[in-house]
């Protein structure tokens, strides 16, 4: 991580807890380590020697997940890029969509994704226009996309206090649209392939949450669910997000 990069997400870093013994670890070498973790996707056991050890690393890893600490870094750093490309740091509009990943054999929840023929998880993830995730929702690959997408709207809280327009694809029918307009006040609407188009083709508003599926994808810790809880699978999603919003801000 270049100075720039450090400098963007320092002061989000919380403050050692008071009593006890001092705080010894340098933070940005812990983040460091835990950047190497998710872009290469190694084993814990594997991580080079010039890291701090591995049981201080995945502590900060775990106590930051389950404290909100990666949460709040992810959404004040979407807020600070929003503003650097003069946005408002709450969007009007986004798109919704799932990507279903199939798991490793450490113990945890995974189901089938009988259209896609995938035994895993299912990243139902909601971002802005400009690729900036929202609200992500990892459970089994057996929940559909329309009992997703009622998962993330039913999460989708302060930050997305602006958004009246959410763009969906085919998957996404039947009462949902109606449940989500009365409930939410969101117009939802569906973007089809047109009829005459073969093969692949770029579909208007939606390439933009396939770009973040496959931002999350270049980090190898994310190729495949390695993670025990669902809530580790979702702050490491917040963790390679937080890596690209940082690049995009210190210019890197």
């Amino acid at each position: 991580m270049t100075d720039r990069q450090w400098d963007c997400i320092k002061d989000l870093i919380p403050a050692a807890k008071p009593g006890g013994r001092p705080r010894s670890l340098e933070l940005r070498q812990v983040i460091n380590a835990i950047r190497s973790i998710l872009v290469s996707g190694i084993q814990w056991r594997m991580l080079p020697k010039d890291y701090p050890k591995r049981q201080s690393v995945y502590h900060y890893v775990r106590q930051w997940r389950d404290d909100g600490t990666w949460q709040r870094i992810h959404d004040t750093s979407r807020a600070a890029v929003r503003r650097q490309a003069g946005r408002h740091k709450h969007p009007t509009a986004g798109a919704l969509d799932s990507q279903s990943v199939t798991t490793t054999p450490v113990p945890g929840e995974r189901g089938d994704d009988s259209g896609k023929r995938i035994k895993g998880r299912k990243r139902h993830s909601l971002g802005d226009t400009r690729g900036w995730l929202l609200v992500v929702v990892v459970p089994t690959a057996a929940v559909s996309e329309n009992a997703g997408a009622r998962l993330v709207l039913t999460r989708l809280g302060g930050s997305g206090k602006k958004r009246r327009r959410i763009w969906v694809d085919g998957g996404y029918r039947g009462a949902l649209l109606d449940w989500a307009g009365e409930q939410y006040h969101r117009i939802r609407e569906r973007v089809r392939r047109p009829a005459e188009q073969k093969g692949f083709g770029v579909l208007a508003r939606r390439w933009v949450v396939e770009r973040t599926f496959a931002w999350l994808t270049r980090c190898r810790r994310l190729s495949m669910d390695d993670e025990g809880l669902p809530t580790s699978s979702a702050a490491w999603i917040s963790l390679a997000m937080i890596r690209v919003m940082i690049r995009r801000m210190a210019h890197d």
